[in-house]
């Protein structure tokens, strides 16, 4: 499949005529071929209309339909081949195996959503027989839940795939049986434009209407503002920045008919290192620690960006085994030029912050956009008096926070903003002080590990991939898992409605075979 340039808007290719962008290659700083065709206003608007269109044929599709499609588009992504790693590669900067591996993510992904489709739990069909001799008589209710209508989501520059054009947003969103409208990360135009058309070509290949899927190419902050903006548009799914985030959330906030938008932004992931976990393996985490830190040049959500733990010779011993670990790692290339800048441009703005010191960094600074891992230290009283060490810097940098004591440790926990993850690494003696921690971690993370570190996102049904602010715009949602469905669904509730009218998930019969709750007791299809 070749690249032109173009970009989908419901069944047509289309090349965009608001101006040309090129993608970039940020391991020798040279723009790549083809220059790409931005949209318009016209075009944006068009896409998200069709998408309007589509919601109804879409969401009238069986469960079994919908979960196809899903599988359909896992296949003509495998399909593309070596041709989808190599241009990746060339966009990103990311070698070949971790692309391998993403794709392979970003496949399953869809077929964990087709499985989600068929079993029917995200319906939450929910009965509750009339019983019309009570006083006051009850009705017969019964309620399921259904599609909000078209997503807009916005492809990440740190997961050109699994975060992308096909990722966990578009799959969940067509999932629950909403439409798409994509809008491409300038990072990754070439790739974003394959994994498009195999969309599309699924999309055709399975029968699906017109404007299920559109994939948009816009240069700028101006086509995201406008694509939220536009009223067929019900929900938004976003990762990135806490800053374009904020931004996505206040134009949605402002509407006419606001909408939710789910966005995953900022977190540093707190590593504690407890005393008897540091006393029996010290050595071995400090290694795992340095490796977990420089893994995707840091360019990863769960990065550990903030390590704690209680002063003295055991912690002492890892700090010097981690300066160790980490003098021997080469500079590695970040994604885009802008996010090279903008990590050496906070890397030193932290060295040059009072009571902060640099324990070590790696070993060259390498060609291209490439960046040099680094790991400062302070005390917990210079954190907690200094709000700048708690933002997030992308890339592969990590503070070691010495506690003075327990207590200490326990008031930096509660000072914490809401983190995707914390991990605690522990062994038995230290169950007193981790149960002490675990409620305040409870209230600050959406995933809490033990004795392991935060990057790699397993997609699983359990999973959860979110947390409270500034982590995402909305605790109670994870972009990540089975549960990611939940974000693109609203409950109806259907009142003495006749039984030719009910949808099949709450018919008496129950033709879709799904587990439902009736009378408040769990029933399983005969």
């Amino acid at each position: 499949m070749n690249i032109s340039g173009e970009m989908i808007i419901g069944a047509r290719i289309v090349r965009g005529a608001a101006g040309t962008v090129r993608a970039y290659n940020p391991g020798t700083k040279q723009e790549l071929e083809p220059a790409f065709g931005l949209a318009s206003p016209d075009d944006l608007a068009q896409a998200c209309l069709l998408a309007d269109a589509a919601v109804e044929p879409y969401r009238a599709l069986s469960l079994e339909e919908r979960a196809n499609f899903l599988e359909t588009i896992a296949q003509r992504i495998l399909d593309l081949g070596p041709a989808l790693i190599e241009r990746a590669s060339q966009e990103s900067g990311l070698p070949t195996a971790r692309l391998e591996g993403e794709r392979g993510r970003t496949v399953g992904q869809l077929r964990l959503f087709a499985k989600v489709v068929r079993d029917g739990l995200f319906l939450e069909a929910t009965l509750d027989s009339a019983l019309p001799e009570r006083t006051p008589p009850r009705a017969d209710l019964r309620m399921r839940k259904i599609p909000v209508g078209p997503v807009a989501v916005f492809g990440a520059s740190n997961f050109p795939l699994a975060f992308s054009v096909a990722g966990g947003d578009t799959a969940s969103a067509l999932a629950a049986g909403c439409p798409v409208v994509v809008k491409a990360h300038n990072a990754h135009l070439g790739t974003s434009e394959l994994v498009g058309k195999a969309v599309l070509q699924a999309a055709l290949d399975c029968g699906m209407p017109e404007g299920v899927f559109s994939l948009l190419i816009g240069e700028g902050n101006m086509i995201g503002g406008d694509l939220v903006s536009h009223p067929a548009i019900r929900a938004v799914g976003f990762t990135g920045s806490r800053a374009g985030g904020l931004a996505l959330a206040q134009i949605a906030s402002r509407r006419k008919e606001p909408i939710p938008v789910y966005a995953e932004m900022s977190s540093i992931n707190p590593v504690y290192l407890l005393p008897g976990a540091l006393a029996t393996g010290g050595a071995a985490l400090a290694g795992a620690f340095v490796d977990s830190l420089t893994m995707g040049v840091g360019q990863f959500c769960t990065n550990p960006g903030l390590v704690i733990g209680v002063a003295g010779p055991q912690l002492d011993a890892f700090r010097t085994a981690a300066a160790t670990a980490l003098q021997l790692k080469p500079a590695g290339t970040m994604l885009t030029a802008g996010i090279h800048t903008a990590y050496t441009d906070a890397v030193g703005m932290r060295a040059g912050i009072a009571g902060v010191t640099l324990v070590a960094h790696g070993s060259s600074e390498g060609a291209g956009c490439a960046a040099k891992a680094a790991l400062y230290e302070c005390d917990a009283a210079t954190f907690l008096a200094n709000p700048a060490l708690e933002e997030e810097i992308f890339g592969p940098v990590s503070l070691l926070i010495a506690c003075k004591d327990e207590g200490e440790l326990l008031a930096v926990t509660r000072h914490l903003e809401g983190q995707l993850t914390a991990t605690v690494h522990a062994v038995a003696s230290d169950h007193a002080l981790a149960g002490a921690l675990l409620p305040l971690l409870e209230r600050k993370v959406g995933r809490i590990l033990f004795n392991g570190f935060p990057t790699g996102v397993e997609v699983a049904h359990a999973m959860v991939h979110g947390g409270p602010f500034p982590a995402t715009t909305d605790p109670r949602s994870t972009s990540v898992g089975a549960t990611a469905i939940e974000r693109f669904l609203r409950p109806v509730c259907y009142q003495d409605v006749p039984a030719g009218l009910l949808p099949d998930a709450l018919k008496d019969g129950n033709p879709l075979r799904i587990a439902r709750l009736v009378n408040g007791e769990l029933k399983l299809p005969a």
